[in-house]
């Protein structure tokens, strides 16, 4: 379930104050950011909503930037998003990251499933936006040919990125299925301190 804990020798593993969710698109993270800040009673901050303004319009990187440094001040959050752009933002100030990465078969599944609700539905996501089912299924922006773009390349990035100096602080919790995701919250249901330790 979970890889590591990356701690000092001797320290206890930090606490869950600030976490960042990140995996590839469809993993659903989004919805474990908001079942994490509900255990944890702290503040969510979903990054696609300082990313896309109405009508899709992406914001500029160093507005896009800014916009998080802002959401993110305070002793407690849980944020959620890849965006690579954003890490020199975000990952800083985080004190846990928590890589959703499961198998590519469950994630398509999963992006399958929310992609016809929000269809169908119509639902509203972020500033207005709906997503449109013939973009998803038609077209070179579908997300699930950004899903099997960027699935694999998120396995050697992460990793990578977490090698950095300036990210050497952050603690690690790697859930492997949907399973193992369901048990590592039980222990933030149960108050356990710390997110750390092999499963």
């Amino acid at each position: 379930m979970v890889d590591r804990a990356r701690t000092e020798p001797g320290r206890s593993p930090r606490k869950t104050d600030r976490i960042v969710v990140v995996g590839t698109t469809g993993a659903g993270k989004t919805t474990l950011a908001r079942e994490i800040a509900r255990a944890l009673d702290a503040r969510h901050v979903e990054f696609d909503a300082y990313r896309h303004g109405r009508n899709w319009t992406e914001t500029p990187d160093e507005v896009f930037r800014e916009r998080l440094r802002c959401a993110l001040k305070g002793h407690t959050w849980v944020g959620d998003g890849n965006y690579r752009i954003a890490r020199s933002a975000v990952w800083p100030r985080a004190t846990l990251l928590v890589w959703v990465d499961y198998p590519l078969c469950v994630v398509m599944w999963r992006l399958f499933r929310r992609t016809v609700s929000r269809g169908v539905f119509r639902l509203e996501l972020w500033n207005g936006n709906r997503e449109k089912l013939w973009r998803q299924f038609l077209t070179r922006d579908s997300l699930f040919l950004w899903a099997l773009r960027t699935h694999g390349r998120h396995r050697q990035e992460i990793p990578r990125d977490l090698e950095q100096p300036e990210f050497s602080h952050l603690g690690l919790v790697r859930l492997r299925s949907p399973k193992a995701t369901k048990e590592w919250l039980g222990t933030l249901s149960c108050g356990r301190r710390g997110a750390g330790g092999e499963g």
